[in-house]
């Protein structure tokens, strides 16, 4: 029952902060309309820090402390919301059946990554006190040449070996290891998508309900609604479309997030080269033992088990 009122109230957090992140949208298209859209993004880039910020403060003071997972179910039923109620008057039945589908789809890759096994370890024989405490991710590392072979590392937040492990990921409460990682990046797709077909008919609402700006207030504040779901949707795309580039180029070289980070915390990833005359020190370089070529590489990843 503790668990489950935990739970309850980060969701509820979660919830607020959801509220609170809109709201503060809101007010860049409400008071800059008729800025560049260039200027909107910076204006609500600063915005969510500054909403962040003052989030993380509420957390330290008062201890409030929200679930990241909630927070991007209840951002995705928000911006669901406001296309039914608002956006999907403009736009062509097909549009309106694609995007419903899109989030359809988007809710239930969620709950299976938060749910599925990213590729757990599970062995008496791997004892934690060996553990060496260097990792920036929040990983820990171990000799035993088993867990090399399956280039498992030991995570923090989830307090076991992950085989394959990239990154444990807040926003979907799970690691992200060799069982997970087609399906994350299926997601990680699947949110762009998605945040592209809202800000297309985010688009065509706002250009084609335009001149109902100047005669009603209400229709004004309809419009500055969608306009403030554009702008969030288009900030989630500037970071995500490269968060995507570079997932896509460590499949192309057989490279882990972690393993790139902390390469010099693994001998496998070390390569000595031999000193100068005179001199008594090694240069240490990276060298990617698991790189069999782009093709290879990519069939391997489409082939996780």
């Amino acid at each position: 029952m503790l668990a489950w009122s935990k739970s309850i109230g980060r969701c509820t957090v979660s919830f607020i902060s959801v509220l609170l992140t809109q709201l503060a949208l809101f007010l860049v298209p409400l008071f800059f309309s008729a800025s560049p859209i260039l200027i909107q993004l910076t204006l609500s880039a600063l915005v969510l820090v500054v909403v962040l910020g003052f989030g993380g403060w509420c957390k330290r003071l008062l201890g409030f402390n929200a679930s990241a997972p909630a927070f991007v179910f209840c951002s995705i039923f928000f911006i669901w919301g406001v296309h039914i109620a608002i956006v999907r008057q403009a736009i062509s039945p097909v549009m309106d059946v694609l995007f419903n589908v899109e989030m359809i789809m988007l809710i239930i890759g969620l709950f299976r990554i938060m749910l599925k096994d990213p590729g757990f370890v599970v062995s008496e024989s791997f004892s934690l006190g060996k553990l060496n405490d260097n990792s920036v991710l929040g990983v820990q590392t171990h000799n035993e040449s088993s867990l090399l072979q399956m280039r498992a590392r030991y995570c923090k937040s989830c307090q076991t070996y992950v085989q394959g492990f990239d990154h444990h990921c807040p926003a979907f409460g799970n690691c992200i290891g060799q069982k997970n990682y087609v399906l994350f990046m299926v997601l990680l797709v699947g949110f762009i998508t998605a945040e592209i077909s809202y800000i297309v008919c985010s688009s065509l609402f706002t250009s084609k309900f335009r001149v109902l700006e100047e005669t009603r207030v209400e229709s004004g504040s309809i419009l500055v609604m969608a306009r403030s779901t554009l702008l969030f949707c288009v900030l989630q795309v500037l970071w995500q479309g490269p968060f995507l580039i570079w997932h896509v180029y460590c499949i192309c070289f057989n490279i882990r997030t972690e393993e790139w980070v902390n390469w010099k915390n693994y001998p496998e990833f070390q390569l000595n080269a031999s000193s100068l005359s005179g001199e008594n020190y090694q240069e240490t370089s990276f060298k990617n033992p698991h790189n069999k070529g782009i093709l290879q590489n990519v069939k391997e990843f489409l082939t996780l088990k």
